[in-house]
């Protein structure tokens, strides 16, 4: 199974789907939400190549910056 951290914050539509198509997958993730989380949002945006956008997906490594439903 692979390991999934998902970076997100509220209202965002992305980061819900994104939710939802990992827990419809069965695949298990950690959130974070870069509003609650002392220091999450500059983490993001540094696993994120710089990029100020959510959710950040970490998949077995593998970062993906958004989320267009899989």
């Amino acid at each position: 199974m692979p390991e999934v951290t998902i970076y997100t914050k509220p209202g965002c539509p992305y980061c819900a789907a994104a939710k939802e198509h990992y827990t419809q997958e069965g695949i298990p993730f950690k959130e974070i939400d870069v509003y609650s989380v002392k220091g999450a949002k500059e983490e993001a945006i540094r696993v994120a190549g710089g990029k100020a956008i959510v959710p950040v997906i970490i998949e077995d490594g593998a970062v993906k910056v958004g989320f267009g439903g899989g």
